[in-house]
């Protein structure tokens, strides 16, 4: 690869320091924003390190589209097509973000803060101008802002042990998808019941980047009993759970019924969003293709894919493949293949042409691994 220069307008988190300091390998951008994809040069250590332990993961990338004042919750139901009526404070909610045509814009984590905030905790994308744009178009009174809050996931089957050293006993009360407004000595957060993999997980929002040294450190320090290490969102862990990635596995060109994710409309509410006739037109006519699982044949893959790798079924185009790893708990080599509707079936043989030469699959619904997270 050749060198990619780095200059002031990509930010760093408030825990970049602390991943440096824990021997972060490797980057890359999300958000304009820097994110640790690796610690360790062979990814099956990272992997049975936050399956078997715990690890703290610096996902200050993921930014917040914040929306305040009287028309909060008018805006937040106009931009997602979940039903939001009765989203309660103290709850976070899966929610895409969909343009007029039913395209994904973004996939969040909303967290909802009081009557007149709300949070929607950003995929890589430029989600916020679109929401001012639609704010704007729309002259609702509200204000609409990226505040100073950076996320750290604590993931693994000890999280939750080490959650409870650092923030006492009532971390075993917090609920799936719940959250509480806190602060741990003097520093201001969001603890969440949420996290990127179907492991056990916790999201903490740092609510002043000042302070990003002093959390990283407290949960160094309290996880050494839990042989606590540093991780990154984990690749192998997300394609397990049948985990999409923004921009790789889904993008503006798909709806939700595509990407398995039409249980997030909620086409027969009252309310009004965007996007709303067009995502009922294509429930009722259907679909042209579907993301589905597969497992590829063959010896154990060694790499990732840098780029979409076409798939055929008997030499004619049937898709695409959008990611693949290699699963150690499985000991199978798995993949993500958009596939047009007549081959989306459970069983379905396919080839995928990569780089190096044809590799054969077989389809299959996802997940792989079910949740483990409660």
């Amino acid at each position: 690869m050749p060198a990619i220069t780095i200059g002031p307008r990509v930010r760093k988190s408030p825990f970049y320091d602390g991943s440096m300091r824990q021997g972060a390998l490797s980057f890359t951008i999300y958000n304009h924003t820097f994110m640790p994809t690796s610690y360790d040069p062979d990814p099956e250590l990272e992997f049975s390190r936050v399956i078997n332990d715990v690890q703290i993961w610096d996902v200050g990338c993921e930014r917040q589209l914040q929306i305040t004042g009287p028309d909060t919750m008018q805006m937040a139901q106009l931009i997602t097509p979940r039903d939001l009526s009765n989203f309660e404070v103290g709850q976070c909610k899966y929610a895409l973000i969909t343009d007029q045509h039913g395209g994904v814009i973004n996939d969040p984590v909303m967290v909802r803060l009081g009557d007149k905030q709300v949070w929607f905790s950003l995929a890589d994308s430029d989600t916020l101008l679109w929401a001012k744009g639609v704010a704007a178009s729309n002259k609702l009174n509200v204000t609409i802002d990226e505040p100073d809050v950076s996320p750290l996931q604590v993931q693994g089957p000890k999280s939750r042990e080490l959650m409870r050293d650092v923030f006492g006993d009532w971390i075993g009360d917090l609920k799936f998808y719940r959250m509480r407004e806190i602060e741990l000595d003097g520093i201001p957060l969001v603890v969440a019941r949420t996290g990127y993999s179907k492991e056990l997980c916790y999201e903490i929002y740092l609510r002043d980047g000042q302070y990003g040294d002093k959390l990283w450190d407290r949960f160094f320090e309290a996880g050494q009993a839990y042989k606590v290490t540093a991780g990154a969102p984990n690749q192998i862990l997300r394609v397990e759970g049948g985990i999409l990635s923004y921009g790789t596995d889904m993008n503006l060109d798909n709806n939700p019924y595509e990407i398995n994710l039409g249980w997030t409309v909620d086409s027969g509410q009252d309310a009004d969003f965007i996007g709303k006739e067009a995502l009922l037109r294509i429930s009722n006519d259907g679909i042209r293709q579907r993301l589905l699982g597969a497992i590829i044949a063959g010896e154990k893959m060694t790499r990732f894919n840098e780029q979409h790798w076409p798939a055929f079924v008997d030499d004619k185009a049937a898709g695409h493949m959008t990611t693949c790893v290699y699963s150690p708990r499985l000991d199978q080599n798995l993949a993500f293949v958009m596939t047009k509707s007549e081959y989306a079936n459970d069983g379905q043989e396919i080839e995928i042409q990569s780089p190096s030469g044809t590799m054969r699959a077989t389809l299959c619904e996802l997940p792989f691994i079910k949740d483990r997270k409660k």
